[in-house]
């Protein structure tokens, strides 16, 4: 048994999951509405207030699946009540980050700015304070894109190993190397 497929998933107050007849999962709540498509192998029963995941039999792809889509399910319902929150610093000298409504300008060392459109379920801010490195804050109640989103942000300049100029999570840690010049 799937130890992440067996466990069962609180449905918190506010929040309505509707399991059509093609196995589509509808999650309603305060942030928005999310939909996966289900395997046929997984069943999906709702009782008492808790999801719960079932698959038909033992097989490799069912097992597999088990654990997959209950995690997909269980982050719909946290997205839809809490959501989901990323931070990224922009880090070097003369870099910027600004936010017009879903436009992101980033000035990151080349010849030109970069406009990035973002979808509409994603709200972005951006921090800038004097001594400080400019913040890139996006909320989302959909897990998979603003993790695309994020990542698609951070392959415009990837933090460098030398000076670790670019752009990266808050917290993230980039090895340094030391350079030619400790060679010596």
């Amino acid at each position: 048994m799937s130890r992440i497929g067996k466990l069962p998933i609180s449905i918190p107050e506010g929040v309505e999951i509707k399991v059509d007849n093609n196995n589509v999962v509808t999650v309603k709540g305060k942030l928005g509405t999310l939909q996966q498509a289900v395997d046929p192998c997984i069943k999906v029963n709702m009782e008492d207030g808790v999801l719960h995941l079932e698959r038909a039999g033992e097989s490799k792809k069912e097992r597999s699946l088990h654990g997959l889509y209950r995690a997909l399910v269980n982050n719909m319902v946290i997205g839809v009540s809490e959501g989901f929150h990323t931070t990224q610093e922009v880090i070097g000298v003369g870099y910027k980050a600004q936010a017009q409504g879903q436009v992101l300008e980033l000035a990151l060392g080349y010849s030109h700015s970069i406009f990035m459109v973002l979808p509409d379920e994603i709200k972005v801010e951006t921090i800038t304070e004097k001594g400080k490195n400019p913040l890139i804050k996006m909320t989302c109640c959909d897990k998979q894109l603003i993790g695309q989103v994020a990542s698609k942000i951070r392959s415009l300049r990837k933090p460098e190993p030398y000076k670790g100029k670019g752009i990266r999570f808050a917290g993230e840690v980039v090895r340094k190397k030391a350079g030619k010049a400790a060679a010596k």
